[in-house]
């Protein structure tokens, strides 16, 4: 995987938790132009994940593991919540899940 297909994943993965996020902040907030903002985000990260040149199943399955580290971590930092063990742990599992779609058929 190039270094371009990562660049590519973490900007897709901010704009989906990013996009998500922003349609939370104007539903809480009852504002329709923040919310119009995040499904703006939301359907930019549909556009910016498939400029990787992949099967569609690989591409997802690997964007998965990449858009499950992004989310956590805007739970922690932005939202500011305490991230349980077991979610930890859960992101482990799906992050070698990614490694396994991404790498499998070589071993």
């Amino acid at each position: 995987m190039t270094n371009l297909a990562w660049l590519i994943f973490i900007g897709a993965a901010v704009l989906e938790v990013g996009g998500d996020a922003v349609v939370r902040k104007g539903l809480r907030g009852s504002s329709l132009i923040i919310i119009l903002i995040g499904f703006a985000m939301l359907g930019s990260y549909g556009v910016v994940v498939n400029t990787v040149k992949w099967d569609f199943s690989r591409l997802l399955g690997v964007y998965v593991a990449v858009f499950a580290i992004i989310s956590i971590l805007f739970g922690r930092f932005v939202f500011e919540e305490s991230i349980p063990t077991t979610t930890w742990i859960g992101l482990i599992v799906i992050v070698f899940g990614g490694m396994i779609i991404q790498f499998g058929e070589r071993i």
